[in-house]
Protein backbone atom coordinates (compact mmCIF):
# COMPACT_ATOMS: atom_id res chain seq x y z
CA UNK A 1 0.00 0.00 0.00
CA UNK A 2 1.78 3.10 -1.23
CA UNK A 3 0.51 6.64 -1.57
CA UNK A 4 1.66 8.86 -4.39
CA UNK A 5 2.72 12.41 -3.63
CA UNK A 6 1.85 14.60 -6.60
CA UNK A 7 4.09 17.44 -7.72
CA UNK A 8 1.13 19.79 -7.56
CA UNK A 9 -2.08 20.39 -5.68
CA UNK A 10 -5.14 18.59 -7.03
CA UNK A 11 -7.60 20.93 -8.71
CA UNK A 12 -11.29 20.93 -9.47
CA UNK A 13 -13.91 23.07 -11.22
CA UNK A 14 -16.73 24.99 -9.55
CA UNK A 15 -19.71 23.60 -11.43
CA UNK A 16 -21.04 25.35 -14.55
CA UNK A 17 -18.90 28.45 -13.84
CA UNK A 18 -15.80 26.72 -15.14
CA UNK A 19 -13.74 28.40 -12.39
CA UNK A 20 -10.79 26.19 -11.51
CA UNK A 21 -9.54 26.03 -7.94
CA UNK A 22 -7.56 23.84 -5.58
CA UNK A 23 -9.11 20.71 -4.11
CA UNK A 24 -8.07 21.98 -0.66
CA UNK A 25 -9.60 25.29 0.39
CA UNK A 26 -8.63 27.58 3.25
CA UNK A 27 -11.49 28.23 5.66
CA UNK A 28 -11.17 31.52 7.56
CA UNK A 29 -13.92 31.31 10.17
CA UNK A 30 -11.41 30.95 13.00
CA UNK A 31 -9.44 33.94 11.72
CA UNK A 32 -12.39 36.16 12.59
CA UNK A 33 -11.96 35.16 16.24
CA UNK A 34 -15.61 34.71 17.12
CA UNK A 35 -16.31 31.34 18.79
CA UNK A 36 -12.61 30.47 18.45
CA UNK A 37 -11.13 32.19 21.48
CA UNK A 38 -9.90 35.39 19.87
CA UNK A 39 -7.85 36.30 16.82
CA UNK A 40 -4.36 37.19 15.66
CA UNK A 41 -4.47 39.17 12.42
CA UNK A 42 -0.73 38.96 11.77
CA UNK A 43 -0.68 35.18 12.16
CA UNK A 44 -3.79 34.86 10.01
CA UNK A 45 -2.22 36.95 7.25
CA UNK A 46 0.85 34.69 7.30
CA UNK A 47 -1.42 31.63 7.10
CA UNK A 48 -3.14 32.98 4.00
CA UNK A 49 0.18 33.75 2.31
CA UNK A 50 1.48 30.28 3.20
CA UNK A 51 -1.65 28.69 1.76
CA UNK A 52 -1.20 30.50 -1.56
CA UNK A 53 2.48 29.56 -1.64
CA UNK A 54 1.51 25.91 -1.10
CA UNK A 55 -0.96 25.86 -3.99
CA UNK A 56 -4.23 26.56 -2.18
CA UNK A 57 -6.24 28.95 -4.34
CA UNK A 58 -9.73 28.81 -2.81
CA UNK A 59 -10.06 31.16 0.17
CA UNK A 60 -13.43 30.90 1.92
CA UNK A 61 -14.68 33.66 4.20
CA UNK A 62 -17.92 35.37 5.29
CA UNK A 63 -19.08 38.68 6.80
CA UNK A 64 -20.33 36.88 9.91
CA UNK A 65 -16.84 35.61 10.76
CA UNK A 66 -16.08 38.28 13.32
CA UNK A 67 -18.56 40.82 11.91
CA UNK A 68 -16.34 41.61 8.96
CA UNK A 69 -13.01 40.84 10.66
CA UNK A 70 -12.24 37.76 8.57
CA UNK A 71 -13.05 39.51 5.27
CA UNK A 72 -10.82 42.43 6.28
CA UNK A 73 -7.94 40.06 7.00
CA UNK A 74 -8.42 38.23 3.69
CA UNK A 75 -8.59 41.49 1.76
CA UNK A 76 -5.38 42.79 3.33
CA UNK A 77 -3.57 39.48 2.87
CA UNK A 78 -4.42 39.31 -0.83
CA UNK A 79 -2.99 42.72 -1.69
CA UNK A 80 -0.84 42.15 -4.75
CA UNK A 81 -1.95 38.52 -4.93
CA UNK A 82 -5.66 38.81 -5.67
CA UNK A 83 -5.14 37.18 -9.07
CA UNK A 84 -3.82 34.04 -7.37
CA UNK A 85 -6.97 33.43 -5.33
CA UNK A 86 -10.50 32.23 -5.89
CA UNK A 87 -12.36 34.16 -3.20
CA UNK A 88 -15.60 32.78 -1.80
CA UNK A 89 -17.67 34.82 0.60
CA UNK A 90 -21.28 34.79 1.72
CA UNK A 91 -24.48 36.71 2.29
CA UNK A 92 -27.58 36.20 4.39
CA UNK A 93 -26.34 36.72 7.96
CA UNK A 94 -26.89 40.42 8.54
CA UNK A 95 -26.66 43.01 11.30
CA UNK A 96 -27.49 46.14 9.29
CA UNK A 97 -31.21 45.33 9.42
CA UNK A 98 -33.64 43.40 11.60
CA UNK A 99 -35.54 41.88 8.70
CA UNK A 100 -35.75 38.12 8.45
CA UNK A 101 -35.30 35.83 11.46
CA UNK A 102 -33.08 36.47 14.47
CA UNK A 103 -30.32 33.85 14.50
CA UNK A 104 -27.78 34.75 17.17
CA UNK A 105 -25.97 37.67 18.83
CA UNK A 106 -22.33 38.39 18.09
CA UNK A 107 -20.31 40.97 20.00
CA UNK A 108 -23.51 42.64 21.16
CA UNK A 109 -25.06 42.77 17.68
CA UNK A 110 -28.20 40.77 16.84
CA UNK A 111 -27.61 38.85 13.62
CA UNK A 112 -30.50 37.92 11.34
CA UNK A 113 -30.98 35.38 8.57
CA UNK A 114 -32.15 37.52 5.66
CA UNK A 115 -31.77 37.02 1.91
CA UNK A 116 -33.93 39.84 0.56
CA UNK A 117 -32.90 41.43 -2.75
CA UNK A 118 -31.83 44.85 -1.45
CA UNK A 119 -30.07 43.34 1.53
CA UNK A 120 -27.98 41.10 -0.75
CA UNK A 121 -26.97 44.10 -2.85
CA UNK A 122 -25.95 45.95 0.34
CA UNK A 123 -23.97 42.99 1.63
CA UNK A 124 -22.16 42.50 -1.66
CA UNK A 125 -20.96 46.10 -1.68
CA UNK A 126 -19.75 45.86 1.92
CA UNK A 127 -17.90 42.61 1.20
CA UNK A 128 -16.23 44.08 -1.88
CA UNK A 129 -14.95 46.97 0.27
CA UNK A 130 -13.64 44.72 3.03
CA UNK A 131 -12.04 42.33 0.54
CA UNK A 132 -10.50 45.25 -1.36
CA UNK A 133 -11.61 43.84 -4.70
CA UNK A 134 -14.09 44.63 -7.45
CA UNK A 135 -15.40 41.10 -7.86
CA UNK A 136 -16.19 38.01 -5.78
CA UNK A 137 -15.46 34.67 -7.41
CA UNK A 138 -18.07 32.63 -5.55
CA UNK A 139 -20.95 34.27 -3.65
CA UNK A 140 -22.77 31.92 -1.29
CA UNK A 141 -26.03 32.23 0.63
CA UNK A 142 -24.71 31.48 4.12
CA UNK A 143 -27.90 30.29 5.80
CA UNK A 144 -31.34 30.06 4.26
CA UNK A 145 -34.10 32.57 5.00
CA UNK A 146 -37.62 31.20 5.26
CA UNK A 147 -39.09 34.72 5.06
CA UNK A 148 -37.78 35.47 1.55
CA UNK A 149 -38.80 33.54 -1.60
CA UNK A 150 -35.90 31.69 -3.21
CA UNK A 151 -36.88 33.28 -6.51
CA UNK A 152 -36.17 36.76 -5.08
CA UNK A 153 -32.82 35.66 -3.65
CA UNK A 154 -31.76 34.00 -6.88
CA UNK A 155 -32.82 37.02 -8.93
CA UNK A 156 -30.54 39.22 -6.84
CA UNK A 157 -27.61 36.82 -7.27
CA UNK A 158 -28.15 36.58 -11.02
CA UNK A 159 -28.25 40.39 -11.21
CA UNK A 160 -24.92 40.65 -9.38
CA UNK A 161 -23.51 38.09 -11.79
CA UNK A 162 -24.69 40.11 -14.82
CA UNK A 163 -23.07 43.19 -13.28
CA UNK A 164 -19.76 41.34 -13.00
CA UNK A 165 -19.63 41.73 -9.22
CA UNK A 166 -19.75 37.97 -8.69
CA UNK A 167 -18.60 35.17 -10.99
CA UNK A 168 -20.44 32.18 -9.55
CA UNK A 169 -23.38 31.40 -7.27
CA UNK A 170 -23.35 29.08 -4.26
CA UNK A 171 -25.63 27.99 -1.44
CA UNK A 172 -24.81 26.71 2.03
CA UNK A 173 -26.63 24.96 4.86
CA UNK A 174 -29.40 24.03 2.47
CA UNK A 175 -31.79 21.11 2.11
CA UNK A 176 -32.06 19.12 -1.11
CA UNK A 177 -35.54 20.57 -1.58
CA UNK A 178 -34.33 24.16 -1.31
CA UNK A 179 -31.38 23.49 -3.60
CA UNK A 180 -33.82 22.11 -6.17
CA UNK A 181 -35.80 25.33 -5.91
CA UNK A 182 -32.68 27.44 -6.50
CA UNK A 183 -31.97 25.35 -9.58
CA UNK A 184 -35.40 26.19 -10.96
CA UNK A 185 -34.32 29.82 -11.41
CA UNK A 186 -30.77 29.45 -12.68
CA UNK A 187 -27.47 27.61 -12.38
CA UNK A 188 -25.97 26.93 -8.97
CA UNK A 189 -22.22 26.47 -9.18
CA UNK A 190 -21.50 25.17 -5.70
CA UNK A 191 -23.07 24.00 -2.47
CA UNK A 192 -21.26 24.18 0.85
CA UNK A 193 -22.05 21.77 3.66
CA UNK A 194 -20.40 20.17 6.65
CA UNK A 195 -18.58 17.01 5.64
CA UNK A 196 -15.95 14.88 7.33
CA UNK A 197 -15.33 11.28 8.27
CA UNK A 198 -17.83 11.67 11.12
CA UNK A 199 -20.29 14.00 9.35
CA UNK A 200 -21.49 12.16 6.25
CA UNK A 201 -25.20 12.98 6.02
CA UNK A 202 -24.87 14.71 2.64
CA UNK A 203 -23.93 11.42 1.00
CA UNK A 204 -27.63 10.51 1.14
CA UNK A 205 -29.16 13.96 0.66
CA UNK A 206 -27.23 16.53 -1.35
CA UNK A 207 -24.45 14.60 -3.09
CA UNK A 208 -26.76 12.78 -5.56
CA UNK A 209 -28.55 16.03 -6.47
CA UNK A 210 -25.27 17.92 -6.90
CA UNK A 211 -23.90 15.18 -9.14
CA UNK A 212 -27.06 15.27 -11.25
CA UNK A 213 -26.86 19.04 -11.80
CA UNK A 214 -23.06 19.51 -11.92
CA UNK A 215 -23.02 21.45 -8.65
CA UNK A 216 -19.61 21.40 -6.98
CA UNK A 217 -19.68 20.40 -3.31
CA UNK A 218 -17.50 22.29 -0.85
CA UNK A 219 -17.17 20.35 2.38
CA UNK A 220 -16.52 22.52 5.43
CA UNK A 221 -15.14 21.42 8.77
CA UNK A 222 -13.11 18.65 7.13
CA UNK A 223 -11.33 18.05 10.43
CA UNK A 224 -14.54 18.38 12.50
CA UNK A 225 -13.40 21.54 14.35
CA UNK A 226 -10.01 19.90 14.90
CA UNK A 227 -11.40 16.70 16.38
CA UNK A 228 -9.88 14.66 13.55
CA UNK A 229 -6.52 16.41 13.46
CA UNK A 230 -4.98 13.80 15.75
CA UNK A 231 -5.14 12.60 19.36
CA UNK A 232 -6.18 15.35 21.78
CA UNK A 233 -4.40 15.61 25.12
CA UNK A 234 -6.96 14.71 27.82
CA UNK A 235 -5.67 17.65 29.86
CA UNK A 236 -6.16 20.23 27.12
CA UNK A 237 -8.73 22.90 27.96
CA UNK A 238 -10.61 25.13 25.53
CA UNK A 239 -11.19 28.56 27.02
CA UNK A 240 -13.03 31.83 26.42
CA UNK A 241 -15.68 31.73 23.71
CA UNK A 242 -14.04 28.74 22.00
CA UNK A 243 -17.05 26.67 20.94
CA UNK A 244 -15.17 23.43 21.64
CA UNK A 245 -15.30 24.16 25.37
CA UNK A 246 -18.98 23.17 25.47
CA UNK A 247 -19.07 20.80 22.50
CA UNK A 248 -19.85 17.26 23.76
CA UNK A 249 -17.80 15.77 20.94
CA UNK A 250 -14.68 16.98 22.77
CA UNK A 251 -15.54 15.17 25.99
CA UNK A 252 -12.98 13.06 27.82
CA UNK A 253 -14.82 9.87 26.81
CA UNK A 254 -14.73 10.83 23.15
CA UNK A 255 -11.06 11.71 23.33
CA UNK A 256 -10.44 8.13 24.47
CA UNK A 257 -12.38 6.80 21.47
CA UNK A 258 -10.37 9.00 19.18
CA UNK A 259 -7.13 7.81 20.73
CA UNK A 260 -8.07 4.21 19.93
CA UNK A 261 -9.10 5.20 16.40
CA UNK A 262 -5.80 6.93 15.67
CA UNK A 263 -3.80 4.10 17.23
CA UNK A 264 -5.43 1.66 14.80
CA UNK A 265 -4.58 3.92 11.87
CA UNK A 266 -0.96 4.52 12.89
CA UNK A 267 0.38 1.90 10.40
CA UNK A 268 -1.62 3.54 7.59
CA UNK A 269 -0.40 7.02 8.50
CA UNK A 270 3.18 5.80 8.81
CA UNK A 271 3.16 4.01 5.45
CA UNK A 272 1.71 6.98 3.62
CA UNK A 273 4.10 9.31 5.43
CA UNK A 274 1.73 12.04 6.58
CA UNK A 275 0.16 13.44 9.72
CA UNK A 276 -3.22 12.26 10.99
CA UNK A 277 -4.76 15.55 9.96
CA UNK A 278 -3.43 15.18 6.43
CA UNK A 279 -4.73 11.61 6.32
CA UNK A 280 -8.25 12.76 7.24
CA UNK A 281 -8.20 15.60 4.70
CA UNK A 282 -6.89 13.31 1.97
CA UNK A 283 -9.64 10.81 2.85
CA UNK A 284 -12.20 13.60 2.42
CA UNK A 285 -11.00 14.36 -1.09
CA UNK A 286 -10.68 10.66 -1.97
CA UNK A 287 -14.24 9.95 -0.80
CA UNK A 288 -15.59 11.44 -4.00
CA UNK A 289 -18.36 13.24 -2.13
CA UNK A 290 -16.83 16.72 -2.17
CA UNK A 291 -15.05 18.74 -4.84
CA UNK A 292 -13.17 20.82 -2.26
CA UNK A 293 -12.21 20.03 1.31
CA UNK A 294 -12.28 23.27 3.29
CA UNK A 295 -9.78 23.32 6.14
CA UNK A 296 -9.50 26.02 8.74
CA UNK A 297 -6.13 27.43 9.78
CA UNK A 298 -5.05 30.33 11.94
CA UNK A 299 -1.27 30.01 11.74
CA UNK A 300 1.26 29.29 9.02
CA UNK A 301 2.13 25.78 10.20
CA UNK A 302 -1.51 24.65 10.09
CA UNK A 303 -1.98 26.13 6.62
CA UNK A 304 1.10 24.42 5.20
CA UNK A 305 0.20 21.06 6.72
CA UNK A 306 -3.39 21.19 5.44
CA UNK A 307 -2.29 22.19 1.95
CA UNK A 308 0.10 19.25 1.70
CA UNK A 309 -2.87 16.88 1.94
CA UNK A 310 -3.88 18.03 -1.54
CA UNK A 311 -0.83 16.26 -2.98
CA UNK A 312 -1.66 12.86 -1.47
CA UNK A 313 -3.31 10.02 -3.35
CA UNK A 314 -4.68 7.51 -0.85
CA UNK A 315 -4.92 3.91 -2.09
CA UNK A 316 -8.41 2.41 -2.05
CA UNK A 317 -7.44 -0.12 0.59
CA UNK A 318 -6.34 2.71 2.89
CA UNK A 319 -9.67 4.49 2.41
CA UNK A 320 -11.43 1.24 3.37
CA UNK A 321 -9.26 0.78 6.46
CA UNK A 322 -10.11 4.30 7.58
CA UNK A 323 -13.83 3.67 7.04
CA UNK A 324 -13.64 0.40 8.97
CA UNK A 325 -11.76 1.99 11.88
CA UNK A 326 -14.28 4.83 12.03
CA UNK A 327 -17.15 2.37 12.13
CA UNK A 328 -15.55 0.59 15.10
CA UNK A 329 -14.47 3.59 17.16
CA UNK A 330 -16.35 6.70 16.10
CA UNK A 331 -19.90 5.58 15.39
CA UNK A 332 -21.15 6.72 18.80
CA UNK A 333 -19.01 9.83 18.98
CA UNK A 334 -22.10 12.03 19.30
Amino acid sequence: MNAVLNAEMKTTTLGPSGIECSAIGLGTWAMGGWMWGGQDSAAATEAIAASLDAGVTLIDTAPAYGLGASENIVGAALKGRRHEAVVATKCGLVWHTQKGTHFFDEDGHPVYRHLGRESIFHEAEESLKRLQTDYIDLYITHWQDATTPVEETMDALLTLKKQGKIRAIGVSNVSAETLSEYLRYGPVDAAQERYSLIDREIEHTLTPLCSQHNVAMLGYSSLALGLLAGPIDPAREFTGDDQRATNPRFSTANRAKLKAFFEELEPVRNQIGCSFGQLMIAWTVASGNVSVALCGARVRQQAVENAAAGAIDIPREAVQRIDDAAARHLRALG
